[in-house]
């Protein structure tokens, strides 16, 4: 597989569990519940860091697999929640997006600034 995209992660996610008998298991509650506990390990990683240090976190050869692996489990059980719940997480993220530039609009200083930058 030469391109991955999200339906085809989740088919596979989803073909993982079922060949193991899990998907009794990735009930929305369980997936988030999950997804928690992942997103959680993650933050450990970087718990007592600097910013500094959080920001080179990955040039560090013993830690940069550990934040690869968190973040893949966070993703992996963010996708079988929205499988699970039919959530089309894409669309989800765009129209999150669309929702947040009419709630927080470029401030007007901002604008400006951006304009006169870039002449």
């Amino acid at each position: 597989m030469t391109e991955l995209d999200v339906r085809t992660l989740q088919q596979r996610l989803a073909a993982f569990a079922a060949a193991r008998d899990w998907e009794q298991y990735h009930t929305p509650k369980n997936l988030a519940s999950a997804l928690s506990v992942e997103a959680a390990e993650l933050v450990e990683i970087f718990q007592w860091l600097t910013p500094d240090q959080s920001a080179r976190v990955m040039e560090d050869p013993a830690t940069a697999p550990r934040v690869a692996d968190e973040v893949a489990d966070v993703l992996a059980y963010l996708l079988q929640f929205c499988e699970v719940l039919g959530i089309d997480v894409l669309a989800a993220l765009a129209a999150k997006i669309e929702r947040n530039e009419g709630r927080f609009p470029v401030p007007e200083s901002a604008a400006r600034q951006d304009r006169h930058s870039s002449e």
